[in-house]
This record gives C-alpha cells, sequence and structure tokens, in this order.
C-alpha cells in the first residue's frame, strides 16, 4: 500500500456555488469536473490542486461549528505569467478591481479582484 497524496483540494463555502465557479471558468480557465446541488468542483486544466464551491450552510457540511462563509480572511490565489496582460483582459470583462497590480519589494507582482460572493482572487506574477 502507497502511502502518498494523490490529490488535493481546496473547498470554499460561499451563497451561491455556481456564481464563484462561473466566475473562475469563464475569467481564468478552470473547468467543472463535477456538479450537484450547492457543490461545483473545479479543476485546473495544467494540474494542481482543485477548488470546490459548497453552499453555505449545507446539511451535509462537517464540521459543523467551521461551516459559515469562507470570505474572511482568505486569498484565492493563482500564479500567472504575463500578469499585466490578464489585468487588462479581466478589466475588459468588468470584472470587479479590488487591488491595482503592485510590485513587491521581494519580486511578487499581484493584483485583486473580487467574484459574485465576494472572495477576493489574486493573480500573482515573480519578477
Amino acid at each position: 500500500m502507497s502511502r502518498a497524496v494523490i490529490g488535493s483540494a481546496l473547498s470554499l463555502n460561499v451563497p451561491d456555488p455556481d456564481a464563484s465557479a462561473e466566475f473562475l471558468v469563464t475569467h481564468l480557465g478552470l473547468e467543472v469536473e463535477m456538479r450537484d446541488d450547492g457543490f461545483v468542483s473545479l479543476r485546473q486544466p495544467a494540474g494542481g490542486s482543485n477548488i470546490i464551491f459548497l453552499r453555505t450552510g449545507l446539511p451535509t457540511f462537517k464540521p459543523a461549528e467551521v461551516a459559515g462563509s469562507a470570505r474572511e480572511g482568505l486569498l484565492l490565489a493563482f500564479v500567472v505569467e504575463d500578469l499585466d496582460a490578464w489585468h487588462e483582459q479581466l478589466v475588459a470583462a468588468g470584472v470587479d478591481v479590488v487591488t491595482a497590480p503592485e510590485t513587491e519589494p521581494w519580486g511578487e507582482r499581484f493584483v485583486q479582484y473580487r467574484d459574485p460572493n465576494g472572495i477576493v482572487v489574486q493573480l500573482v506574477q515573480w519578477v
């Protein structure tokens, strides 16, 4: 028996899973892997962790004491090439910009957007 981790996922509780999923599909090219009532699992075509959106308040969510909103203190970050081209495309699509592109002294260039559920989506390019 192998004891290797063979996959990973990040699960976020949001009021409208379909809206957050559609944001990432439309603007970042993620793909729907699975969908059900109150649940959408997305995968990145290039690989990596899945991102799952669950409708807040699902009775099947466990443990119940952490079943609240995912928005507080969360950044959903994606590493990209040519951050400025991504930014131009997303602004042209009318995406809500939270933080315009900035470059940190340690070489991280980033920009932040807000999805329909208030999740902050951050794009990062290392320069």
